[in-house]
């Protein structure tokens, strides 16, 4: 018999609307029953059966759920995943897990002595862009690799009053995006031996910083990523070079619009990106047009749901994650210092 999972939110704001639960409603192994929002009620408007908590301790007195998903601002994921834990509970945390990497690893021991399942939303390894790159990788499309270029670009010239952009910790774009294209680069190509980083606050009064340019060395290969909001004009998403040639693709995964626009995440065209929006291979003597394989967010919480209830294994596991913060700490001191940090024996 299937065993579907009590499931609840704490927190909802745009990212736990939009996404977190229709993702949830339409996963067969989950039922969204629980909700902590400080004020107002507004999850139960959409998802009437759904009962409004106003903190998370009275969440838990009340056992209403086995798997709770924070998507809290930053600093609260460490204490509220811990939480969650130590009162038995499976957690999915939203990116990053935690601010510092020593969180994370206190999370990982607490959970694997409960027996409990503790995942971290990085959504975008489902993206449809970066599931083609993985498959051209594996085919071995493009030879021996020598560089990847990953850009996240957006045109937001003011400050927004969006928590990310006050000062609190955890904030920025470095643990935002940073956090989804680092993770990107180390599913692919492991762990890097060092890291370059430049990290700014370019607009006028940005408190949070709102530009990086990290770079991942590898022994014979290069892996940069980049974020800015100033950036009006079309960038690759990714670029792709090797020895027999290479991949540029243009334009975001189409899956976080279709969340804006308040489309349901069902049905086989979910995720399927638009011909005109492929990208391109520039092999040595044709260049074809590659179709991008369909983005499906669909996968993670099908897959947390089936880690706990038959035990398969996780495909986002709070050791990738840790490595990723891991990453994002030797990146923040490699641009304070203005050096190239490199790790040894397993530490930067």
């Amino acid at each position: 018999m299937r065993q579907i999972l009590r499931t609840a939110l704490v927190g909802y704001g745009s990212v736990a609307e939009k996404m977190h639960a229709p993702l949830i409603d339409i996963c067969q192994d989950l039922d969204l029953v629980a909700v902590v929002e400080r004020n107002g009620s507004r999850c139960e408007k959409k998802f009437p059966k759904v009962r409004t908590f106003r903190s998370l301790d009275d969440l838990l007195l009340a056992d209403a759920a086995d798997l709770i998903c924070i998507t809290t601002p930053n600093e609260f994921h460490f204490p509220m995943a811990k939480q969650c834990l130590l009162a038995g509970k499976h957690v999915v945390v939203d990116k990053p897990v935690t601010i510092h990497s020593w969180e994370a690893e206190e999370l990982a021991k607490l959970a694997d002595e409960k027996g409990l399942v503790c995942s971290v939303f990085h959504n975008r390894r489902f993206d449809g862009d970066f599931r083609t790159l993985e498959q051209l990788v594996a085919e071995d499309t493009l030879g021996r690799l020598v560089y990847l270029e990953s850009h996240f670009d957006r045109f937001r010239p003011e400050v927004s009053e969006n928590w990310r952009e006050k000062e609190v910790p955890g904030n920025g774009i470095t643990f935002d995006l940073g956090s989804h294209l680092i993770d990107q680069v180390v599913l692919l190509f492991g762990k890097p031996k060092a890291v370059c980083a430049d990290i700014q606050r370019q607009r006028k009064h940005a408190i949070a910083d709102d530009y990086f340019d990290i770079s991942l060395y590898y022994d014979d290969f290069k892996a940069r990523v980049t974020a800015g909001v100033l950036v009006n004009v079309p960038t690759p998403r990714f670029l792709l070079l090797g020895e027999k040639g290479s991949f540029q693709k243009y334009f975001l995964d189409v899956q976080e619009q279709a969340f804006k626009d308040g489309l349901k995440p069902e049905g086989p065209d979910w995720g399927v990106d638009f011909p005109e929006r492929w990208g391109t291979l520039y092999l040595e003597e044709q260049t074809i047009q590659r179709q991008t394989v369909s983005g499906d967010y669909r996968i993670y919480y099908q897959n947390v749901a089936d880690a706990i209830a038959q035990k398969h294994p996780l495909k986002v596991t709070l050791a990738q994650a840790i490595s990723v913060l891991k990453i994002i700490e030797a990146a923040f001191k490699s641009a304070a210092l203005g050096i190239r940090v490199w790790q040894e024996e397993g530490k930067w």
